[in-house]
């Protein structure tokens, strides 16, 4: 329980940046299947999670 109360902003920067890549592969995403990360809802979920978290994870004091 401490370590969710202790890294609270950087699991809240996962799940939006989870959320914000599912986003992008729903609405703009590869149609053909050649880009790496969009052409997955998997990898560009996986992306934004991981993009999000570093990103909140930088915002600690």
């Amino acid at each position: 329980m401490k370590a969710i109360i202790k890294y609270k902003l950087t699991l809240i920067g996962v799940f939006l940046g989870a959320i914000l890549g599912f986003a992008y592969y729903y609405f703009i995403g590869c149609a053909n299947g050649t880009c790496a990360i969009t052409s997955s809802p998997i990898n560009s979920t996986l992306y934004g999670s991981f993009v999000g978290g570093l990103l909140f994870h930088s915002q600690k004091k």
